[in-house]
C-alpha cells in the first residue's frame, strides 16, 4: 500500500512540474508568442486568466436589435441631441441627418455582411443607448423613435439600467439633473422679478426669475407678442458690458454662452407668449459692468433687450434638489 501511495505522489509531482514548466512565472499563466501553437485559443466564455470578477446581468445595459441593409437607410430618432456615436465595425456607416442633431441615419457599408456587429450612441441629456446590428435584405423597421414613453425621465421613474453620462461642458453636473431643473422652473412658471424687461414695438421681453444650483444659473425668460405679425427670432445673446462707456472707446464685452436651453423657440406667433429657460455657468459681474440680454428679430427691427445687475444675480433663488427629483 505504501508503494502505491509513494508512486501516486511521485506522479502528481511530475505533472505539477510539467505544468509549471509550461507557464513559468509569466502573468496570467499565458504562453509566450513563440509557443502559441495551433491548439492555443484566447480566453472565451467564463474563462479568464488571472483574478477576475464576473459581470452579472444586473450590470448590463441590454442592447436593442437593429436590422440594416445596403439599399435603404434606417433613421433613428432620439429624444435629445446626439453627442457621440461609435460603430462596432466598418460594415456600418452612420451620421447625423443634415440640419438636425437628434436623428441618426444608418445603413450597411457592404452587402450581405455575415457577422453581427454593434454600435452605441450618447445624447446630450446624458443617456446611453446600445444596439446590436445585423444585415437584412428588407429591414422591417426603417424609422425608429427612441423616446421612452413608459419612463418620463423622472429619477423615481427611470429604467433600472439607467445611469447618468457626464459631459465635459457640464463639468461634474448630471445632464439629467440640469434638464429636470430647467423643466421644473418652466413648469412652476413663477415671476420673481418685476423690474427687469423691455417693451416696445408691440413686443415684451422680460426676465421672470433667476435660479441657482451648484455651478449653474438658470434664467427664466418670456417673450410676448401683442401684434398680429409673427416674431421670428434670429438669435438671443448674453453679454457682459461696461455700464458707462466714454466716447471713442472700444466696446469691451464678454459673451456668455448658455450650455442648455429648455423650450428654445425660434418664432412667437401673433398674440401669443413663449417662455424659455437658459442654463449658464455661474457668474458674478465685476464693478462697473452689467449683463445684457438681447433678442434680435430675423429680417426685422423689433429688437429687445434688458439688463441684469450684479445685485439681481446674487438674489437668485436656490433650487431644492429633492423637490426637483
Amino acid at each position: 500500500m505504501k508503494k502505491i501511495i509513494i508512486a501516486f505522489l511521485a506522479l502528481a509531482c511530475s505533472l505539477s512540474g510539467f505544468a509549471q514548466q509550461g507557464t513559468g512565472n509569466r502573468p496570467n499563466g499565458t504562453l509566450p508568442a513563440g509557443e502559441q501553437g495551433a491548439g492555443y485559443h484566447p480566453s472565451s466564455g467564463d474563462l479568464y486568466y488571472g483574478l477576475t470578477r464576473k459581470v452579472m446581468f444586473d450590470r448590463m445595459i441590454p442592447p436593442y436589435g437593429i436590422e440594416v441593409t445596403f439599399d435603404k437607410t434606417v433613421h433613428i430618432i432620439f429624444p435629445a441631441a446626439i453627442t457621440y456615436v461609435d460603430l462596432g465595425s466598418s460594415n456600418l456607416v452612420a451620421g447625423k441627418a443634415d440640419g438636425v442633431n437628434n436623428v441618426l441615419r444608418l445603413k450597411a457599408a457592404v452587402r450581405d455582411f455575415q457577422a453581427e456587429t454593434n454600435f452605441s450612441v450618447i445624447t446630450d441629456e446624458g443617456s446611453f443607448y446600445s444596439f446590436n446590428a445585423k444585415y437584412a435584405d428588407e429591414p422591417q423597421k426603417l424609422n425608429i423613435e427612441m423616446k421612452d414613453f413608459t419612463h418620463d425621465g423622472e429619477a423615481v421613474n427611470r429604467p433600472n439600467n439607467s445611469l447618468d453620462i457626464y459631459l465635459a461642458e457640464l463639468g461634474k453636473e448630471s445632464p439629467k439633473l440640469v434638464r429636470l431643473i430647467m423643466k421644473s422652473v418652466y413648469d412652476n412658471d413663477k415671476r420673481l422679478f418685476k423690474h427687469i424687461g423691455s417693451k416696445r414695438f408691440g413686443m415684451q421681453f422680460l426676465l421672470k426669475g433667476i435660479y441657482t444650483y451648484d455651478n449653474f444659473l438658470y434664467l427664466h425668460t418670456q417673450i410676448k407678442n401683442t401684434t398680429n405679425v409673427p416674431y421670428d427670432i434670429d438669435f438671443i445673446r448674453l453679454k457682459i458690458v461696461d455700464k458707462k462707456m466714454a466716447k471713442r472707446t472700444a466696446v469691451q464685452e464678454t459673451i456668455v454662452v448658455p450650455v442648455r436651453a429648455h423650450n428654445y423657440v425660434t418664432r412667437v406667433n401673433g398674440n401669443t407668449t413663449e417662455r424659455t429657460v437658459f442654463a449658464i455657468e455661474k457668474i458674478t459681474i465685476p464693478n462697473g459692468k452689467q449683463l445684457v440680454v438681447d433678442v434680435y428679430e430675423q429680417n426685422g427691427g423689433r429688437h429687445q433687450s434688458f439688463v441684469i445687475q450684479n445685485e439681481d444675480l446674487i438674489r437668485a433663488e436656490r433650487i431644492n434638489q429633492l423637490k426637483v427629483r
